[in-house]
């Protein structure tokens, strides 16, 4: 069984009908939708023609909302419809990560995610959803799709329909007949600044990249408005992240690199340990109901990388203060192997992430194969930035750094000059990452490659040649801070981009 709903734009005439009565029937908050009408103008004066278009869940076959949310607060019920239990959510906003339909919102008076549910509670008392109820024309028509008997069924085998991004292979149960097919196409018409009665939503402020073409000939006069959930908190993340997890991954090394002391025996567990404690801190702060942060334990969705993600945090939580433990008690000879467990671990802290971006299917910006040994060059960069100003011989530390420097500059310049997209979402989100900006910045991005890769790399080649008491010495910290400060400038655009493109 399979509930879905089909969309007759022949008959649709764009009055709100079934916005307000799914809002009355929802209770939703002002400001979100759960089903909401686009407008859209094509053609020019005098032969323009407005279009319609009813946007809202899509139930999907495979949905990854259900996939991605950690504490199982999403399912996917016997009858298609995906529910969603709004006492279970924690807030972590993963689900509108993953949805690439832009269905999901943030209830921000009690901080839990909410979406279409089909008007579930109606259905099981053998009522139609209250939109198809109001809809004075009968423009929208619900039913079990997988009975050939059902008349949903009979319309769709009759008429040629559409459904909305179907290369995310999501299997999206919202059909759409007679719909302008632009429509259903985000990013492909113009976005003016201002609506038709008001102006548009600032949550996304940045202006529509110029390499990025759209069609002058239609422009979208009417939209809702989906905020940018993931801000600075998982962009600050990435970064702490990255110095854990460089700390433990150069460990084993660094008696070759030139650390010895306090240092090579006690900075990288106690370096780790910290910013393991300032990564976990960003995450739960950034939860809209931090106070539930427990359900990643008590209701865990195994398939969820958040989920794993913490439980791969969890280890390392935990080795580390064992090695600190081992080396107090006066048994290096124990702590030292154990160091080579930690950096496998730091491995997977520093690339975890890339599996979680791989299920937020509506960020394809996010999806690369590039990400993954991206992580991990960030991570080996953080590492030798961390104990720069511990070497005595900070050569071959130098020389690590400037490689990671080199790699972390090409992975970006990869990433930004590609001529082959995946999808036209990733193309757009490519096209933002050249506009986002930050603090004085108007490119965060060029930025971080001049402050946090070129500039790093000229200090890192003038200490070699500096008076190697002080001169050298400020040189090489003054490389780090710069490559840290550009390195979050690079996950602000990035996870900032990724957010960008219209998905509705």
């Amino acid at each position: 069984m399979q509930y879905g709903f089909l969309l007759d734009h022949h008959r649709c005439i764009g009055c709100h009908a079934c916005t307000v009565a799914c809002k009355s029937e929802n209770s939703v908050p002002v400001s979100n939708f759960r089903t909401w009408v686009k407008y859209q103008e094509k053609g020019r004066f005098p032969a323009v023609k407005r279009h319609f278009a009813v946007l809202r869940c899509n139930q999907c076959t495979s949905a990854p909302c259900v996939e991605i949310c950690p504490v199982n607060a999403l399912s996917k019920r016997q009858d298609g419809i995906v529910d969603l239990d709004k006492d279970a959510c924690i807030g972590c906003r993963a689900c509108m990560q993953g949805c690439p339909y832009d269905a999901i919102y943030l209830n921000e008076d009690s901080g839990s995610a909410e979406k279409c549910h089909y008007c579930a509670h109606r259905v099981e008392k053998g009522l139609e959803p209250a939109c198809v109820v109001v809809c004075p024309e009968q423009a929208i028509v619900s039913g079990d799709l997988s009975d050939p008997k059902s008349r949903i069924a009979q319309m769709i085998a009759a008429n040629e329909t559409l459904v909305r991004r179907p290369e995310q292979n999501t299997g999206p149960n919202v059909h759409y007949k007679g719909v302008e097919p632009t429509m259903l196409k985000p990013g492909l018409a113009e976005r003016p600044e201002t609506y038709l009665w008001s102006d548009r939503p600032p949550h996304k402020r940045e202006a529509w990249p110029a390499d990025v073409p759209t069609d002058p000939d239609n422009r979208v006069v009417l939209d809702a408005g989906h905020r940018v959930e993931w801000g600075w908190h998982v962009s600050a993340y990435l970064v702490t992240k990255g110095v854990a997890a460089g700390a433990a991954v150069l460990a084993p090394f660094l008696g070759m690199l030139g650390i010895e002391g306090f240092a090579r025996d006690w900075l990288p567990e106690l370096a780790a340990l910290v910013f393991t404690l300032v990564t976990t801190f960003l995450l739960v702060h950034d939860l809209a109901r931090p106070q539930y942060f427990f359900r990643l334990l008590t209701r865990p969705n195994t398939r969820s990388w958040l989920v794993k993600g913490g439980w791969i945090l969890s280890a390392f939580g935990l080795i580390l203060p064992a090695i600190l433990a081992l080396r107090f008690l006066g048994m290096p000879e124990l702590a030292d192997p154990l160091r080579w467990a930690s950096a496998v671990i730091g491995l997977a802290v520093a690339g975890y992430t890339a599996f979680l971006f791989q299920q937020c299917e509506g960020r394809d910006l996010w999806q690369g194969k590039l990400v993954l040994p991206h992580l991990l060059v960030q991570a080996v960069l953080c590492g030798a930035v961390l104990y720069l100003p511990f070497a005595d011989e900070p050569a071959a530390l130098s020389r690590v750094l400037g490689a990671a420097l080199v790699l972390h500059l090409v992975v970006m310049l990869a990433e930004q000059r590609k001529k082959h997209f995946r999808t036209e979402n990733e193309r757009q989100a490519t096209g933002f990452l050249s506009v986002v900006g930050w603090g004085p910045f108007r490119s965060a991005y060029l930025a971080a490659k001049v402050i946090g890769c070129a500039l790093p790399a000229v200090l890192v080649l003038a200490a070699g040649f500096a008076a190697p008491a002080t001169g050298a010495s400020a040189l090489l910290a003054t490389a780090g801070a710069c490559a840290l400060f550009g390195l979050y400038l690079f996950e602000h655009s990035f996870v900032r981009a990724g957010q960008l493109p219209p998905l509705s």
